[in-house]
């Protein structure tokens, strides 16, 4: 039978929370990962096959059905994929994981617009927005799972959704200074996030490739947008992030040059 394809970025998170549950599984191999290359113009049968639209990961099933939206395709993986879902069987506590799993949208966003800002009087306002979105997942686990470390016994759906974006975040850390305070309304949170960080699961990507390619967002160009003066995105595939030096951490400045940023010989 042939196998489901999802056509993906490697880094994306909406892509790595897909390869989290599959990992969970033992099912890594049940599903083939096409990579886009988000710095070139979209193959043509791939627009056709998902109607004009650019937006990844895509599952496409045999006879070019096409499935979008991450939580869809992870909902329908999780359903067909294997013998038991990593959702939540009680009906109750799916419940309680799809309340978690709501705030995600909006936790993303302000992390993402937290990253792209280019004007430093207004990182304090970005800062309290991302802040207080943790304050409410803290309130929100101590209600619901007070002795933890994850939502429920063990790394589940919620924590699939969630992981990846913890781990792009790591780019507030290096571009931002930013880190969780070390007071009381944080504590659950915390160890949630630290405990999701740590699983075996969720590995498929470092702190290193995160900043390095995420370099053109915090100069405010998403998605393979060029920053202004440059001529090479942060998300090519050639030369390899590894061999590459580690961005300037101040994003204020303005950019380094595609050489300077080991993506063009110096």
């Amino acid at each position: 039978m042939t196998r489901p394809i999802v056509y993906h970025i490697p880094v994306c998170p909406f892509s790595q929370r897909l390869e989290i549950m599959l990992a969970l599984k033992g099912q890594s191999d049940a599903v083939e990962f096409r990579v886009v290359d988000i710095t070139k113009p979209r193959d043509p049968d791939l627009l056709r096959k998902t109607r004009g639209t650019t937006a990844l990961p895509v599952l496409e099933l045999p006879g070019e059905q096409i499935i979008k939206e991450s939580l869809v395709i992870l909902e329908y993986l999780d359903s067909t994929v294997g013998d038991q879902p990593i959702r939540q069987s009680d009906p109750y506590r799916h419940a309680v994981e799809q309340m978690l799993i709501a705030r995600e949208g909006p936790f993303t966003m302000a992390g993402y617009l937290f990253v792209m800002n280019q004007d430093p009087s207004a990182r304090e306002s970005y800062r309290e927005k991302i802040l207080g979105l943790y304050r409410d997942i803290d309130a929100f686990l101590t209600q619901h799972a007070p002795d933890g470390p994850f939502l429920f016994e063990d790394f589940g759906l919620a924590e699939a959704v969630f992981t990846p974006m913890f781990m792009r975040f790591w780019f507030l850390d290096y571009y931002e200074g930013f880190t969780l305070p070390d007071t009381a309304d944080y504590a659950r949170v915390r160890e949630w996030q630290q405990a999701c960080l740590a699983h075996p699961a969720a590995q498929q990507v470092t702190r290193e490739e995160i900043v390095k390619l995420y370099y053109d967002y915090a100069l405010g160009a998403g998605n393979g947008a060029l920053p202004k003066g440059r001529r090479v995105s942060s998300f090519v595939f050639e030369p390899d992030w590894r061999t590459r030096p580690w961005p300037p951490a101040n994003k204020y400045d303005g950019t380094a040059s595609d050489a300077a940023l080991g993506l063009v010989a110096a």
